[in-house]
């Protein structure tokens, strides 16, 4: 499996990807987001809701938003979607990180995220780069503070999809170059 990092394709997302990048979407939520995002919508048809999203944002795309896929041989492995300029303070959101969870450990989420990195410094004013992780997912927080991420903010989030709040940790990198460089 550690081939899939040496092998992986980095590109900007088409329409042959969004059911992918929706059934993964959806699919990380239920893992990762209970007790945040109410059981009810999260055991109905997310599938359906996050595809209508997907198809939308990747047929229409803001000039200002970025969806990077990663693949291997045509699979998905993972996603990464960006909103430039989002916060005057912390820069560019990267609004969704999301991993198939028997690809994760394999560096397919680090390169995405150099890759929003790469992105996000190429734009005529750089600026930082910043997201929201919920308090409850701990796995992803070690995750983004071994990317050298820092936790700048807490604050309670929500309503989601379907209802539900919880805190979210905002996680910074005022200086995105650190994660284009090799850890």
């Amino acid at each position: 499996m550690g081939n899939h990092v040496r092998r992986m394709n980095l590109r900007a997302a088409t329409s042959k990807d969004v059911e992918a990048i929706a059934a993964l979407h959806a699919q990380s939520w239920r893992q990762n987001y209970r007790g945040a995002y109410l059981d009810a919508y999260l055991d109905g048809d997310v599938v359906s809701e996050r595809l209508a999203v997907w198809t939308d944002r990747v047929a229409h795309p803001e000039p200002t938003d970025s969806t990077i896929v990663a693949e291997h041989d045509g699979e998905l492995l993972g996603f990464a979607h960006t909103k430039f300029d989002d916060d005057a303070d912390w820069g560019a959101l990267l609004e969704n990180l999301h991993v198939v969870p028997d690809h994760k450990r394999f560096g397919i989420g680090s390169g995405l995220m150099a890759e929003t990195a790469r992105t996000v410094l190429a734009r005529p004013a750089p600026t930082g780069l910043y997201l929201w992780v919920l308090e409850q997912n701990t796995a992803a927080q070690a995750f983004y503070t071994a990317r050298g991420g820092r936790q700048v903010g807490r604050e309670l989030r929500g309503p989601f999809p379907g209802g539900g709040t919880a805190f979210g940790l905002r996680m910074a990198w005022p200086d995105p170059t650190r994660l284009v460089r090799p850890a």
